[in-house]
């Protein structure tokens, strides 16, 4: 697989696993520590833990509006070494039945790692 499909496969299975609204299948995606920017400004993510109050709220959210599936239509996906990519493109949210919740800009700064998967802290599953 060239390293341009592979990306394409991780953001595709992030996108699956946040469509899941379960915390944890989100976790094994983020490399600590983690930096989110946006409206809200700079949120520093140290463990994985610490994205429990930031996605929690959001997957709630979901919940109430019917959500169903979250894709990503990738814009610009620029290789920047042998282990890191630059990815831009539009995150859109549907809920049953079709219906577009939301789209949103969003670039993502992309690091190969030995291990994917992440163990839980002790304590703080949700």
């Amino acid at each position: 697989m060239t390293a341009e499909k592979s990306l394409r496969q991780v953001l595709s299975d992030y996108y699956a696993a946040f469509s899941t609204l379960d915390i944890q299948a989100v976790l094994p995606y983020f490399h600590q520590p983690a930096l989110l920017i946006g409206p809200q400004g700079v949120i520093t993510l140290p463990t994985p833990a610490a994205l429990v109050p930031v996605f929690g709220p959001v997957m709630e959210g979901l919940r109430r509006q019917d959500y169903q599936r979250s894709e990503f239509d990738l814009q610009l996906l620029k290789l920047l070494g042998d282990g890191s990519a630059l990815a831009t493109g539009v995150a859109i949210r549907y809920a049953r039945e079709g219906k577009e919740l939301s789209r949103a800009g969003l670039t993502y700064l992309l690091h190969k790692t030995e291990k994917l998967l992440v163990e839980p802290e002790p304590g703080n599953s949700q």
